[in-house]
């Protein structure tokens, strides 16, 4: 998939048929979805925005800023009725945007989503520059170690040590701690299929749990031996769950 940049905007597109809006985390990329992208191409338009983490100005690279550009986003491309999965930060980012604008979404997948237990987030953080450091919490995000390849502890190391990005990811972090939503979730009444790790331990199962009670239209299904990224360290069991969900809510 080729980089698109235009507007102001950088982002993928592929594939054809209903719209699925991809919103990776924290340090998330393009990587993060590929096998979900090669599984779901040929079924629906998807795309990824990448979002401005490290191009918005400082005073905007916050939780509502990140919203604020998906937003502007949608708009700019004239979506409506699609769906959007979202994992770790990115799910936090979907759900206000679904807070604000439900009549346009027709469902939400939430994996490792932030927005209640977001405390993990922040202590998750690798401050040091040490590279033996980064790839220790590279590594714990997931089950299996292994998945966090070098070329993904490369990135981060790169972040990390670049004053100026590790200042904007910090700053993002903190900004996604005073969003907790708890209070809010009733009133999102779109179908949400919630997908957890059972091993994830930045946004740990009962996170799960309390999304699933407070959300009225949601289900919650368990992968096992699995972490904060079910869609790259479980991508079969994660790609069949959602989708059912999507064939059942395409149905409707």
């Amino acid at each position: 998939m080729k980089l698109i940049e235009e507007q102001g905007f950088q982002y993928y597109q592929t594939g054809k048929g209903p719209v699925i809006i991809l919103m990776h985390g924290l340090f998330g990329a393009l990587s993060n979805f590929y096998d979900f992208i090669r599984y779901f191409e040929n079924k629906f338009t998807i795309y990824l925005p990448v979002l401005p983490v490290y191009s918005l100005p400082a005073q905007e690279t916050s939780i509502d800023g990140m919203v604020n550009y998906l937003s502007d986003f949608i708009n700019f491309k004239a979506l409506k009725d699609f769906s959007i999965l979202g994992n770790s930060l990115g799910g936090h980012i979907a759900l206000l945007y679904c807070l604000k604008h439900q009549d346009r979404v027709k469902s939400l997948v939430l994996t490792g989503s932030s927005g209640l237990f977001e405390n993990a987030l922040g202590d998750s953080y690798p401050r040091k520059s040490d590279y033996d450091y980064v790839r220790k919490k590279a590594a714990y995000t997931f089950y299996n170690p292994d998945v966090a390849t070098d070329d993904l502890v490369d990135e981060i190391y790169e972040i990390v040590n670049d004053k100026e990005k590790a200042m904007r990811i910090l700053h993002l972090a903190k900004s996604a701690l005073r969003h907790n939503l708890s209070a809010s979730l009733s009133v999102l009444t779109i179908p949400v299929l919630l997908i957890w790790g059972k091993e994830d331990r930045i946004t740990p199962p009962r996170a799960g749990e309390e999304f699933h009670k407070l959300l009225p239209n949601s289900e919650l299904y368990y992968l096992d031996k699995c972490g904060h990224a079910p869609m790259m360290e479980r991508p079969k069991e994660f790609n069949k769950v959602t989708e059912s969900f999507f064939d059942r809510i395409n149905r409707k």
